[in-house]
């Protein structure tokens, strides 16, 4: 390696990779560990655990306390899905992107979302609905929790004009979320706001994030059953 390279985790990460491909670490493989490795290519020991890390995120190395890192046996890429910011999904689709905010209570938070962030019935929430529009139509209906403990700064949030989205993602951290997909059937007030046959079928994504221990938001996001959704391996 080149004295440039030297502090590069992604030059680790390209030379472990070499060494996996051409087989000197098959699957299975027990590899040196991040003292040795750190020696063996003349960085920090940090540098070298960054690398593993990301490589162990992708699915490629396995890493277990005490017991060393891996090549996988059976290597399996992850999907990652990045919250994406509603206004730049519409526009992407080269539509001119719209907003409304329906309504902006802060109370406290019923019983299904207590379950889902494990908060007490006490728990201080703020509870955002909006219309995302493309094009003058509706997009998506936003129903959305903020637990305001964990999102300083959302009261004075100007969400009239702003969405709850767009400003959790340029302004609140969160170090790990889930994400459920279901279709369902439009109720009265769903059909009237996106405006669907009462009854029709609707694709819903359910999100709840964390930063650490605690619970960031939760929302229910409602779009017509002709819209789709793509990402990448």
């Amino acid at each position: 390696m080149s004295e440039a390279q030297i502090n590069s985790y992604q030059a680790v990460q390209a030379e472990i990779m070499k060494r996996i491909q051409d087989r000197k670490w098959p699957p299975g493989t027990l590899i040196p560990g991040e003292t040795e490795l750190a020696e063996t290519f003349g960085c920090a020991r940090a540098t070298v655990n960054r690398a593993l890390r990301e490589l162990a995120d992708t699915g490629i190395l396995e890493r277990k306390r005490r017991a060393g890192t891996r090549v996988a046996l059976n290597p399996v890429r992850k999907a990652v899905l990045d919250i994406p910011i509603t206004r730049h999904e519409v526009e992407s689709r080269s539509a001119v992107y719209g907003y409304s905010l329906l309504e902006r209570q802060r109370v406290a938070p019923s019983a299904s979302v207590r379950a889902r962030l494990d908060l007490p019935a006490e728990a201080d929430m703020l509870h955002v609905c909006s219309l995302h529009l493309a094009d003058q139509r509706p997009f998506q209906l936003e129903d959305r929790w903020i637990h305001v403990p964990a999102a300083s700064g959302i009261l004075d949030a100007p969400l009239d004009r702003l969405s709850a989205n767009e400003w959790l993602v340029q302004e609140v951290p969160y170090s790990h979320g889930r994400i459920h997909f279901s279709a369902a059937n439009a109720g009265p007030r769903e059909a009237e706001l996106l405006e669907a046959p009462e009854g029709s079928a609707l694709f819903i994504v359910e999100r709840t994030t964390w930063l650490g221990t605690q619970p960031v938001t939760f929302v229910r996001m409602s779009y017509r059953g002709d819209y789709s959704l793509t990402t990448e391996l």
